[in-house]
């Protein structure tokens, strides 16, 4: 499993001239699920999104999470990061885990944030989207599981 984590002032989903999911101030995921992934690495990713202290404090120093600052997580599945880049100049994605499978997975994820309380926007499963962000910061980490 593979998240790219932005912290946003804004994001955006956008299908088909239609806008299905936006956030204000919160994070922009890009999640990716591979063969083998479980719910082992979804509850870490959980966590990790939960916990992430990236949002500046009193004294400007990143200490505060999502939670804290009043955040909102725009959640999208993204599985062409499966594809580490080290070979060839054609992405492969044999790494990424059957649609199917991952469709399922990606619900489960979506659905243990929003247990944990926050507000979770999302795109669309296997849909040709249009992304629109402002990067705070900009501030973005790579996680894999």
């Amino acid at each position: 499993m593979k998240i790219i984590i932005q912290r946003v002032s804004h994001a955006s989903c956008t299908i088909n001239e239609q806008i299905v999911g936006e956030i204000g101030k919160g994070f922009l995921l890009f999640v990716c699920f591979e063969v083998g992934d479980g719910e082992v690495q979804i509850e870490q990713a959980v966590q990790k999104v939960a916990n992430l202290r990236i949002f500046e404090d009193q004294n400007g120093k990143m200490n505060l999470n999502l939670k804290q600052a009043d955040g909102a997580i725009l959640s999208i599945s993204q599985f062409t990061l499966s594809w580490d880049g080290r070979k060839g100049h054609r992405p492969s994605f044999d790494k990424s885990m059957p649609p199917t499978q991952a469709k399922i997975h990606y619900a489960l994820f979506n659905k243990k944030l929003k247990e944990l309380g926050f507000r979770v926007e999302t795109g669309e499963f296997a849909a040709d989207m249009k992304i629109s962000l402002l990067n705070d910061g900009p501030v973005t980490f790579s996680f894999n599981y």
